[in-house]
């Protein structure tokens, strides 16, 4: 399967084209602002400074993190698809005006990086374990191919088809190359983009160049380690362990996930578009395996992966805390990429499942309803004393920042939303597959679909056929995993077929006004975790739909752990002018109240007292006040 590309689906409203909007109209003007240095109060970026001062338009030294390119990069991406979809002349200039300088800044062997052309020039490609100089290269790559296709214009795309020469010269097997391959992975499902559209076997094959010799020996961050003298560029990195950037194996003996989860999941998004694309039936299988250990043994309910603030990684199977969790946006982001890959590589609609999970939870998560304030790390319980007290809770926020010195996660979030379409629909030669559920279009194949829905707020989807074919075609719809009753329609009739691997195959010769109409039962369902789980062993979470739902201060006052949820039915209120549109949740619950002489401990059990409780989607707390948030809650 494949995208139909972003010219050919139209968002339509619906939550998702709600996002796609404020990204064009608030976010990217915003994030502009912020690689400017032009938010007030916000930690400084230093970005487009950058690429200026090594273009030589300004005098200067360096500033912020060796992978501040990226940030750039990702913004000109988001730019891309917002330009394919709206054209805007005025928006266009401002990226064309970033990749002049851009191109200025390359030097004449193609190499580009502002890091190590202000600074450090002899130090090029000597530490690759935490440089990030693949990494930078990766998201300008992307950014180029993005810029391509939407614009057709090939200034950024020649500047890095010359900076990825450079890197097969540098990169590869023979005689006088470098065995080495990125600590910080990206430019592999960067170069699988780049031969998409080149079809260029030598960017397939460094791609591939840099999966497979992954985690070899002699292994190559050893050897550089010893070659530069033993020195790291970050204090006592080297200690943290191969598993930290999944070199500790080769990634076909890889059967778990470890180590930092935005780089395991950038790996394993370029290994399931390796396998697609060469049916490397071994890679297929190390992605299945993966997949299966990452999403069955070690993401939170709300499609959060990485669950330590140390080293931003995987730990162990299970170990999920509520209130440390990290869950950074960029490993929900990392998620989304990697299913939408393994639905190429293979239909199959759980990859849809979590897929759709991440979106509404843990990346929606990730940004306020107004575009200008941002999480990094995405709890599943918030107690703001303990963020500012308590030197393990220290990387948790209670509220959402204007930006970051380490900024990767606000132009993630927009670059995605702005792309929003190429992960609805899918097509092959013959047939169309559904896996997103939102208000648009799409053509293929002589032919449009249009899609009318409120989703995810309740499950009715209605499509209409636009033109005709004489040949017989599928359209294939996705069964939600969350849902346990649905009805089908096809022109008034119901069809009694059932899913495989999670959709339903409806087959025609389509044409002009055939109507589908789908109905997913969409009643609160409550969650449990596995008795492993410590933080969530005894509870329940709330879910409707693919939106899990939290508790919060503003609703529901302080102490929520103190809070109980009762048996009884649980009712919905769609409430408009509450954080802009959502279904809100009422239940009924109990406190258990603090002593009288607020003792620490007691002989007596706490007295409980009635009260009516509030839930909201957990992608939307924190757009009102600060204050504590809890997903996990017990039951009476």
């Amino acid at each position: 399967m494949k995208t139909p590309g972003l010219t050919n689906v139209r968002m339509e409203g619906g939550l998702l084209g709600q996002k796609n909007d404020l990204v064009r109209e608030k976010v990217i003007p915003y994030q502009w602002r912020a690689l400017n240095d032009d938010i007030a109060d916000a930690e400084p970026s230093y970005a487009i400074k950058n690429f200026k001062i090594a273009a030589g338009e300004m005098e200067g030294d360096f500033g912020g993190m060796v992978f501040q390119d990226s940030d750039v990069a990702k913004w000109l991406e988001a730019v891309a698809y917002q330009l394919a979809t709206h054209p805007d002349e005025t928006l266009k200039k401002t990226a064309d005006s970033v990749i002049d300088i851009i191109e200025k800044a390359q030097d004449d062997n193609g190499y580009l990086n502002t890091r190590f052309t202000i600074k450090d020039r002899d130090k090029r490609w000597t530490n690759l374990a935490e440089c990030h100089e693949l990494y930078c290269a990766g998201h300008m790559l992307e950014a180029a191919v993005a810029y391509f296709e939407a614009t057709g214009e090939r200034k950024l795309l020649d500047v890095m088809i010359r900076f990825v020469d450079h890197i097969g010269s540098i990169f590869g097997p023979g005689e006088g190359r470098k065995k080495g391959y990125p600590g910080h992975q990206e430019i592999e499902l960067a170069l699988m983009r780049l031969y998409k559209i080149t079809g260029e076997k030598k960017h397939l094959d460094l791609a591939r160049y840099f999966i497979d010799e992954r985690g070899t020996q002699p292994h190559y961050f050893d050897l550089e380690y010893e070659a530069r003298g033993k020195t790291d560029f970050w204090p006592d990195f080297y200690k943290g362990g191969k598993e930290y950037h999944q070199s500790h194996l080769p990634v076909r003996e890889q059967k778990t996930a470890v180590g930092h989860s935005v780089r395991a999941v950038y790996m394993y998004t370029a290994m399931a578009d390796i396998a697609a694309r060469t049916g490397d039936e071994s890679l297929k299988e190390a992605c299945r395996t993966l997949w299966k250990n990452t999403t069955e043994k070690q993401m939170y309910v709300t499609a959060g992966i990485g669950s330590s603030g140390f080293q931003e990684a995987f730990t162990f199977d299970y170990d999920m805390p509520a209130d440390r969790a990290y869950t950074e946006t960029c490993a929900s982001i990392g998620l989304v990429f990697w299913a939408s890959r393994m639905l190429n590589m293979e239909k199959d609609g759980r990859y849809a499942d979590v897929m759709e999970r991440a979106l509404y939870n843990g990346v929606m998560s990730g940004m306020n309803q107004d575009g200008d304030r941002f999480f990094y790390v995405n709890p599943l319980e918030v107690w703001p004393d303990a963020c500012e007290k308590r030197k393990d809770h220290d990387h948790v926020k209670p509220i959402r920042q204007k930006w970051y010195g380490c900024a990767c996660c606000p132009p993630n979030i927009a670059r995605l939303f702005a792309s929003i379409g190429e992960y609805i629909y899918s097509v092959t030669d013959q047939d169309l597959y559904v896996h997103l559920y939102n208000s648009s279009s799409v053509s293929w194949k002589g032919l449009s679909l249009k899609q009318k829905t409120e989703y995810p707020w309740n499950g009715r989807i209605s499509m209409t056929i636009g033109g005709n074919t004489d040949t017989e075609s599928s359209i294939y719809l996705r069964i939600p995993g969350w849902c346990q009753s649905w009805t089908v329609m096809v022109n008034g009739e119901e069809i009694k077929g059932s899913p495989e691997k999670g959709y339903l195959c409806l087959t025609g010769s389509w044409k002009e006004g055939d109507t589908i109409e789908a109905d997913f039962a969409m009643p609160v369902e409550r969650v449990y975790a596995h008795p492993r789980m410590r933080d969530a062993s005894g509870k329940t979470a709330l879910q409707r739909g693919p939106v899990v739902y939290c508790l919060e201060e503003a609703d529901n006052g302080k102490d929520l752990p103190a809070l109980l949820l009762a048996e009884d039915g649980i009712a919905e209120s769609f409430e408009k002018n509450t954080l802009k549109g959502v279904v809100v949740l009422k239940a009924k619950g109990l406190r258990e109240e603090a002593p009288a002489d607020d003792s620490l401990y007691s002989g007596s059990r706490p007295v409980r007292s009635e009260q009516d409780l509030t839930f909201v989607p957990y992608y939307a707390w924190n757009n009102r006040k600060e204050g504590e948030m809890l997903v996990w809650i017990r039951e009476i």
